[in-house]
């Protein structure tokens, strides 16, 4: 096989050939989701905020022993810094990390009545919040259509061709013309899902990818059946 050449495809081939590939990645991958665990609206964002530089299994492991201490905004933003620093420890740049929760905690409080706001205008403007946070919250706790484009999701955007932006801005508005709004939020996943599963980003597995036949990528790595499914992970990162 060799990759496809997308050099003059036009914008409704590049339509067609990324739902095409969207499609393919829901068959391959059922079961998507965010895999951070949460309960609350409070819950994913907090965990969000977290997850930045660490995976997502060590945020799940110290969620219930945050939540059971601190389990609403009010009670987090009168928390005892060395208390909730000893938690987040594990996580990495605890003093940074608790800094932020402290600070997004006193901003629901006072600003929202300590309710998580379901728009991504207001979500933006919380301390340590960016669109990608925004959108994570957004699409798995109020059902509202947004792209979250992490470092998988931009990687894959500009392997598979959908576009050349690195700016995840830019990114996300280029993907997004590309797919209904009503489908961003399951794009998401599966991109993400797809990056930490199979297309990795120094080794990808590209003789074991389901969607190869689209990709102009194809041939970044190893091409080989046995190579490559020897590459693919049955779940993300520990």
């Amino acid at each position: 096989m060799r990759p496809i050449d997308i050099t003059g495809e036009t914008p409704t081939q590049l339509v067609r050939r990324a739902r095409k590939i969207n499609r393919v990645l829901a068959e391959t991958y059922p079961d998507a989701h965010a895999e951070l665990d949460f309960d609350n609206p409070f819950q994913l964002l907090v965990v969000t905020v977290l997850s930045a530089q660490t995976t997502d299994k060590r945020v799940n492991a110290v969620r219930p022993i945050l939540f059971a201490a601190y389990p609403d905004p009010a009670a987090m933003a009168a928390a005892d810094r060395d208390h909730l620093e000893g938690i987040v420890g594990p996580l990495g740049f605890f003093r940074a990390k608790t800094d932020a929760l402290l600070k997004l905690s006193a901003a629901l409080v006072e600003r929202y009545d300590g309710q998580v706001p379901g728009r991504l205008d207001d979500l933006v403007t919380l301390p340590g919040v960016g669109r990608k946070t925004a959108n994570v919250v957004l699409g798995n706790a109020f059902d509202v259509p947004g792209i979250t484009v992490d470092t998988h999701f931009g990687r894959l955007a500009r392997r598979l061709g959908w576009t050349t932006e690195t700016d995840p801005v830019k990114v996300e508005h280029a993907v997004g013309a590309l797919f209904p709004k009503r489908d961003w939020t399951m794009l998401s996943h599966h991109l993400i899902w797809h990056g930490r599963r199979r297309c990795h980003a120094k080794k990808p597995a590209c003789g074991a990818c389901p969607v190869a036949r689209w990709c102009p990528s194809y041939g970044a790595g190893p091409t080989g059946a046995v190579e490559a499914e020897a590459l693919v992970r049955t779940e993300g990162p520990n």
